[in-house]
Formats: structure tokens, sequence, C-alpha cells
């Protein structure tokens, strides 16, 4: 694999902006990371992806995903500002375990974690669920919509066949559409928010 690295263009900080938070992007392979950070990323995105090759045969499942080409070996970066105050610095894991040493630099920090999940292959998302909820960090869970046939599982079904806890937010995103990424990171804040303080999710 010849791996690519596109660098960020710098772009400055708004003269607001009084905080800066990591969130980490999981998911399993071809769940739509590297996608999800380049739609709200306020800079160019920096990308560690190389081409596919022969190599890859027999070790990444393409069945669900053919046309993909292309597979994360580092990290994604991203920058989007949340509010005028908020900045987000988001960081997306690689989803083959082979790359899971990458994943203590993407969780270190982080303040929370948005898991993407392919509902036609919800088993790949269990290794990401699973190392999330042994930092510790609060996450959401987001299915990412291919198409319409993606819909034609309930989020009660995602819920229940990902075993999640009642407090987990469960929702939907098209990881392609930058104001379904936005709602997405605001979700995860405000999941941490009322974590961090109950009365925060009263009326």
């Amino acid at each position: 694999m010849d791996s690519t690295t596109c660098e960020a263009t710098p772009v400055p900080l708004p003269q607001t902006a009084s905080r800066g938070v990591k969130i980490a992007v999981a998911g399993g392979f071809g769940a739509g990371k590297t996608t999800f950070v380049g739609a709200v990323s306020e800079i160019s995105p920096m990308r560690t992806e190389a081409e596919m090759t022969a190599a890859s045969i027999g070790t990444d499942d393409l069945s669900a995903t053919p046309s993909k080409r292309t597979t994360t070996v580092g990290f994604d970066f991203g920058r989007a500002a949340l509010s005028p105050s908020m900045v987000l610095y988001l960081f997306g894991a690689p989803g083959q375990d082979r790359f899971k040493f990458v994943w203590d630099t993407v969780l270190n920090g982080a303040l929370g974690a948005v898991v993407l999940v392919d509902t036609r292959r919800v088993e790949d998302s269990f290794p990401s669920l699973d190392r999330v909820e042994d930092e510790h960090l609060p996450y959401v869970v987001a299915h990412n919509v291919f198409d319409r046939e993606d819909r034609v599982h309930s989020l009660e079904d995602i819920r229940e066949a990902l075993q999640m806890a009642p407090g987990v937010p469960v929702m939907r995103c098209d990881a392609r559409d930058r104001q379904s990424v936005r709602g997405v990171l605001i979700a995860l804040v405000e999941h941490v928010m009322r974590l961090a303080d109950p009365r925060e999710g009263r009326a």
C-alpha cells in the first residue's frame, strides 16, 4: 500500500474561541469515519489513506462496500467550530484490527466519541464500542444511512442489536452531510454535559 497524506490547510481560529476539545470518531471498517470528519471539517482534513491492493484480500471484508478503493492506515484529523466559543478537534480511528495500535493516540485526552454503525455488518461495531467503553468515554451511536434500505431497522432495533445501555443516545446520520454530522456532534457534547451535570438535562 502506498500511503497518501493530505496536509491540512491552516485556517485561523475565531477570536471568540475559548475552548478546544478532542472528539474521537470510531466504527468498523468502511462505516464512513473519513467521510464524517471531512464533511464537517472547516480545514482541509488530514487523511492517512492508502490504496487497497491484493494484500487486503481475505483480510478486509468488501462485501458491503465493493467500490471502496482506499483505507485509513493512521488516523483522520479535522477541525470544526461547534459554537463561537467551542472548537472540536476530530480524530477518526482506523477500523481494522491490525491498526489498533493507533487507538491510544486517537482516544487519549478525548472528551467523548462518536461510534458510527453500518447496519449491513453491525457486528463490526463491537470492537469500537468495547474499546470506547473500556476507556470510560461518553459516546453516542450514529447509524450512518447509506441509502433508503438502511432505514429498514429502527433505532430501537439497532440499540437492541448493539446491547446499548438506555442512556446512550442512538441516532441516524448521513456522514456526507455537514448539517447531519454537526447534529451528531452537538448531541455528543450535550450528552457529555448531562453526564457531567444531570441538571443540564432538565427543562
